[in-house]
């Protein structure tokens, strides 16, 4: 070995986001000229620079390089100790490589993000939204859940109400808001609420919302009900006063007509022997016959009178259920294929496992998703819009395999789509927006069934062209 090094010192700590470094002293022990290449290598090389890269050293002579560690402030930066090295290749003798190693420890840093989705709910017995909690520091994040209003005017579920969330992971909380107080007549009432997210050692992290509690029954309606219900009463109590007396003749008519036909015939003659008379039933007239219904249709039977002729029937527009399921029948694996409603085109023909549907640089956006899954057990999912977010609500869509999932709105008065919320129930899905003015913005994926968010950031009301999604 013609090499020798020496690192100083052999062990440092950096935080993250910011810089430290070590000398690395390196000596020719051999008895040629000789120059070095070196290059950092391990978990912590893309975020360590060597200056200088190239080191030429005479015999019996030694040179100093500066290795500067930068770790982000991102959840990359795994807290703790993180070894490194440093490969050094001579020229002359290429097979006689030396790494010298070192320790860098990474102090820990906490960063928290959450977001309620949808900010507003509106029910009038609960409301359900979403807590998403983003860990985006560099250590496991253990965190208690609660909620609070103005006045204790609404009581809070939390499921689940503690969390462990590994860095860089994100997880949604179920939470269901109930009213202590139900309105039974009149208009809606808004209720600001928070959501707290309680570490030990540090201040909570709050997130605000708004529940809008709807009346049980409109003020209005409850007046025309009560007027409804005294007219009522007031007409059975006129029609019992006075109930009018209907009377008939068709009686006595019928007997005139009895006595009449069993009366003798004046113009007997008197020698005549005398007949007991018969009895003779009395004949109502019935009234006439109603006319019978109309007959068939001559076309249905075997009569002379020829058919109707019908133009041919429109094709059906294939849906993303029929798609998934010719390819789930013609090939084995997950699948997933879906459509997009394009503003002033219509519905597109279905595409799958990552095929472009929508349409990039011709400024015509995305209002509706049709989507469908195969052996996944099902795909659920809903659509946020430039104008209006989460329209709605706690309502998201949901459909098992082979069947239709449909998010958005191809209503004219909707607006455009801004991005979309998904998740398989087995199994991981990715996905790839494309937004106007910022083009497509990556492939992202998921574990099994995490949600992913794909789209612009809300605060930017970017329209939604096409999407991409694999299984």
């Amino acid at each position: 070995m013609s090499l020798w090094t020496s690192l100083e010192p052999a062990s440092v700590t950096v935080d993250p986001g910011s810089r430290a470094s070590v000398r690395l002293r390196v000596r020719n022990t051999g008895d040629v000229v000789d120059e070095y290449r070196l290059e950092p290598v391990g978990a912590v090389a893309p975020w360590t620079t060597v200056e200088p890269q190239t080191l030429r050293l005479y015999p019996g002579t030694t040179g100093t390089v500066e290795l500067t560690f930068a770790p982000p402030r991102t959840s990359d930066a795994t807290a703790g100790p993180n070894p490194f090295a440093v490969r050094i290749t001579p020229t002359e003798h290429p097979e006689a490589v030396t790494v010298p190693e070192g320790n860098l420890t990474i102090t820990p840093f906490t960063e928290v993000r959450a977001e309620l989705v949808p900010p507003t709910v509106k029910g009038r017995f609960r409301g359900r939204p979403r807590l998403a909690i983003d860990n985006i520091g560099n250590t496991k994040l253990t965190a208690s859940l609660s909620g609070s209003d103005t006045g204790d005017r609404l009581s809070y579920e939390l499921q689940p109400a503690n969390v462990q969330i590994e860095p860089g992971r994100a997880v949604f909380v179920n939470t269901t808001l109930r009213p202590r107080q139900v309105i039974w007549f009149g208009s809606k009432e808004e209720q600001r609420y928070s959501l707290a997210v309680r570490r030990s050692g540090a201040q909570a992290l709050e997130v605000e919302g708004t529940f809008v509690q709807r009346g049980f029954l409109p003020r209005w309606l409850a007046t025309a009900l009560s007027l409804t219900v005294a007219l009522a009463i007031a007409f059975v109590m006129i029609w019992l006063a006075y109930k009018p007396q209907v009377n008939t003749s068709a009686n006595e008519k019928l007997a005139e007509a009895g006595v009449s036909t069993l009366a003798p015939s004046p113009s007997a003659a008197p020698s005549a022997p005398a007949l007991v008379p018969t009895p003779t039933a009395v004949v109502v007239p019935e009234a006439p016959a109603t006319s019978a219904a109309p007959a068939a249709d001559s076309g249905s039977g075997g009569g002379s009178g020829g058919s109707e002729s019908k133009a041919p029937a429109k094709p059906k527009q294939e849906t993303a259920a029929d798609a998934v399921n010719k390819l789930a029948a013609r090939s084995d694996g997950r699948h997933i294929c879906y459509r997009a409603y394009v503003a002033d085109k219509g519905w597109q023909d279905p595409v799958c496992d990552g095929a472009i549907a929508g349409t990039t640089g011709k400024n015509l956006p995305i209002k509706a998703l049709n989507i469908a899954t195969a052996r996944t057990g099902g795909v659920t999912g809903n659509a946020a819009h430039v104008v209006g977010g989460w329209l709605t609500g706690d309502k998201w869509s949901k459909a098992g395999d082979g069947v239709n999932m449909w998010m958005g709105s191809s209503k004219p008065a909707v607006a455009a789509m801004e991005g979309f919320t998904i998740k398989t129930i087995e199994g991981s899905v990715c996905q790839n927006a494309h937004v106007k003015d910022r083009g497509w913005l990556g492939n992202g994926c998921t574990k099994a069934g995490d949600w992913i968010y794909g789209g612009s950031p809300m605060e930017q009301k970017l329209q939604l062209e096409a999407v991409r999604f694999t299984v």
